[in-house]
Parts: structure tokens; C-alpha cells; sequence
């Protein structure tokens, strides 16, 4: 009894450190794919709407323009595109 009390007092910090550690380097990982901090996008996401469980619609700006597109399971569809609103109008 007193070797499974030992066991758990050192295995379990130790457990707990390498989950903490391993969350850690993934947030550095992914931290680093991500590309540069600050750089320059050509989208930007404006809106999204959830319509039903698989399918959103999302208005994204891309290259001066303002397009509007489904989001499934099967991918994106195109709905249609407007120029870019300033925010006077």
C-alpha cells in the first residue's frame, strides 16, 4: 500500500508536467507555422452566420471586394460579390 502511495505522489506531478509541457510547445508550434505576427492578409473575414449545423455563410473582403460564400461540409460556394462599402455609406 505504502509503494502504490509513493508511485502516485511522484507519477502524478510528473504526469501533469509533461501534459502542462506538451500544451506549452504546441502553443509555440503553432505560434511559428502561423506565419509572421503582424503581416500584412490579403482577406479579411467580415461576417459569419451560422445557418444550420453544416452550413454557414461568411462575407469575406478580398482584392477591393466583398464576396459572399457558403461554408459546408463539402467546401465553399461562391454566392455572389460587391465592391467594398466604406463605413459613410
Amino acid at each position: 500500500m505504502i509503494w502504490y502511495v509513493i508511485k502516485l505522489i511522484v507519477l502524478l506531478p510528473l504526469i501533469g508536467g509533461l501534459a502542462w509541457g506538451t500544451l506549452k510547445l504546441a502553443q509555440k508550434a503553432q505560434g511559428r507555422l502561423g506565419g509572421a505576427q503582424g503581416a500584412a492578409r490579403r482577406f479579411r473575414i467580415i461576417e459569419t452566420t451560422m445557418l444550420s449545423p453544416g452550413l454557414k455563410l461568411a462575407v469575406i473582403e478580398f482584392g477591393g471586394r466583398e464576396i459572399l460564400v457558403s461554408a459546408s461540409r463539402q467546401g465553399l460556394t461562391r454566392l455572389g460579390d460587391a465592391p467594398v462599402r466604406e463605413l459613410g455609406e
